[in-house]
Order: structure tokens, then sequence, then C-alpha cells
């Protein structure tokens, strides 16, 4: 934890958006105090900040006012704000006790080097999770990529642990790729599941029929790989080596060209990553 402190650290949140808010919300509800929730200064955040802070008894500022008296500061901007963000903040107060976290997926710790050559302690603290609009998911069991300096590293491990997640470690080199991997288990799972509503038209439904009438199998797609892994959970004409099926799917979706372009990747990847008869026959069909 932080030196000679056996309380938990008070926080402050700069950056309160979807991922802020819900970090704000989970960290109150660990037994953390958040001092102070920093925004924009625009009406609208400041706004949203106020109505924030007095649900978290908390201090609403900006970042030309903050105050910053938290043992730790928590950054929630977009990415490409972080080194600006923490630039202009490392004249506010003094640093070289404190811990700063950031919370982005693909950058480095070092996006903080401003408040590290103040003598903060820093680190990337990333939970990989989605967070939307209207929603405040759950930290128990999430995982979290830490990457940074030994103390704020240790002081980030005690609080996902707090907070119910898993915390573990991750090379700063490799922090792009761990991103790219995250963008499959969410944004691009929900980019592959409107193409398949685009199919779903072709087959006479809207997309709100598709969408309601594919959730069974989507659950249940996902029950069998967190029970059986991917091979258990594959299933369709393509494991099956079902060649013909697999081409009238081909002939039906050239109606539909980008569905057709995902399904010949995906296809391909099936190919190569999971278990499947007929794989000679089914490797011409997808490459003619």
């Amino acid at each position: 934890m932080l030196p000679a402190m056996a309380r938990k650290p008070s926080i402050a949140i700069v950056g309160p958006g979807r991922l802020g808010r819900a970090l704000a919300l989970e960290l109150k509800c660990a037994g953390y105090s958040i001092s102070e929730i920093v925004s924009r200064n625009s009406a609208g955040s400041r706004e949203k900040t106020r109505k924030l802070a007095r649900k978290l008894d908390s201090r609403a500022s900006t970042i030309g006012s903050a105050g910053l008296n938290a043992d730790l500061v928590w950054f929630s901007v977009p990415d490409r704000e972080i080194a600006a963000v923490s630039r202009q903040l490392a004249s506010a107060v003094i640093w070289r006790k404190k811990v700063a976290f950031h919370s982005s997926g693909a950058l480095a710790s070092d996006e903080l080097n401003a408040l590290r050559r103040e003598g903060a302690a820093v680190a990337s603290v990333h939970p990989l999770m989605t967070f939307v609009s209207g929603s405040s998911p759950s930290l128990k069991g999430v995982p979290f990529a830490v990457e940074g300096d030994v103390r704020a590293v240790r002081a980030a491990r005690q609080i996902v642990r707090d907070l119910g997640g898993e915390a573990f470690t991750i090379r700063k080199q490799r922090k792009a790729a761990y991103h790219a991997w995250g963008a499959f288990t969410s944004p691009l799972l929900v980019a592959t599941l409107v193409t398949g509503e685009q199919l779903a038209r072709a087959a006479g439904l809207s997309a709100l029929q598709a969408r309601k009438k594919m959730l069974p199998i989507i659950r249940q797609t996902i029950a069998n790989y967190e029970e059986f892994g991917p091979a258990g959970a594959f299933s369709g004409p393509i494991i099956r080596g079902d060649t013909e099926t697999v081409r009238k799917h081909l002939q039906i979706l050239r109606r539909v060209p980008q569905a057709r372009d995902v399904y010949l990747t995906l296809a391909h990847a099936a190919l190569r990553y999971l278990p499947l008869r007929n794989r000679a026959k089914l490797k011409k069909i997808l490459e003619t």
C-alpha cells in the first residue's frame, strides 16, 4: 500500500466519463473515500460531475480548480489526453508522496511521466470490462492489467483486490497487443453480431426481431465457451465439414458483401484454430 498507511487511500478521479464514473461508484462501495471528481470546464461536464460528486459525498472541480488533496489520483480521461492533462496538473500540488494511475488499455504508465518526474509513483491500471452509457457493471471477478512503478503497482493490486477484481502484470511493450485482444472480446464481438443482423434482414427479419431471436443462442454459446472451451463450444456446418451448406452460405452472402468478408475471415480462423472435418475441401471452397 501507500507509505505508512494502514487506512485506505483517498482517491481523486480525473475524468468522470463512463469508466471514471463506474470506478468511482465501485471504489465508494469498496470503502474508499472519493475526495474529488475532476472534469472538463464545459457546462455539461460540470453539471454531470456535480451530480456524481453529491452521490459520492465528494468535491466537484475542473482541471483549472482541482485541489488534488487525495493520496491517489486516478486518470480516466481519453487516451489522447492523458499525457496533456497530467502535464497540466503536474504543478498543481506536491506529487512526491502521491500515487497516480491511468486506465488506458493501450498506453503504458509512461503517459504519466510528468508526474513521475515530480516524485509520484505511477501505473497503468486497466479493467478488462466494457463501459457504456446507462450501465455500471460490477468489477467483481474482472481482470485488471497493471504495469508501472513498484509502489504504484502494489497500491493497484490492493485496490483491485478490494474491488473484487483480479490484477495481473502486463509488460508495457505488450499493451497494444493486450488492448487489441480486448477489442475482440467486446467491440468486435458486437460488430460481428450487428453484421449478423444484416443477414437476418436477407432472411426477412427486422434488426429488432433478429436481436431478440439471437439472444438465446448467443447466451448458450458463451456458456458453452466458458464450460467447454472453444473446441467444445464450436458447432455448425464448418465443424461438421458440410461443404454444400458452406457453399450455399457463400452464395447468399454475395448479397451482403461485408458480411461475406466477415464470414470468410472467421471461417479461415476456424480452419486454423478449431477441430473440424473435411478441412481440405472447406479450405478450397473458402478460397475460391
